[in-house]
């Protein structure tokens, strides 16, 4: 019964020191390095304009302005069968 607890014992604090060596590696290690005086910032990337919606004068829907159908009067619509049958 001892021998049983006594490998017991060290099979859990090798479990347990296995264990805290894979996350103190995890954790500890990062890929950004730490800035040097007088070196520039990083480039961001460009931030993208939001898209304009527009609303279909006849069923609703919000599609992108570049892709709207206007009618004569400036209504925007989602289709050429909607632009055809007008606004609700």
């Amino acid at each position: 019964m001892s021998r049983v607890f006594w490998w017991l014992i060290v099979g859990l604090g090798a479990w347990w020191l296995i264990r805290r060596l894979r996350v103190g590696r995890t954790a500890g290690s990062t890929d950004r390095a730490a800035p040097t005086p007088g070196a520039e910032p990083p480039v961001e990337s460009p931030q993208r304009d939001p898209l304009v919606m527009l609303r279909c004068a006849h069923c609703g829907v919000h599609l992108p302005q570049s892709e709207a159908l206007l009618d004569d009067a400036q209504r925007s619509y989602c289709s050429a069968a909607h632009r055809g049958a007008g606004p609700r």
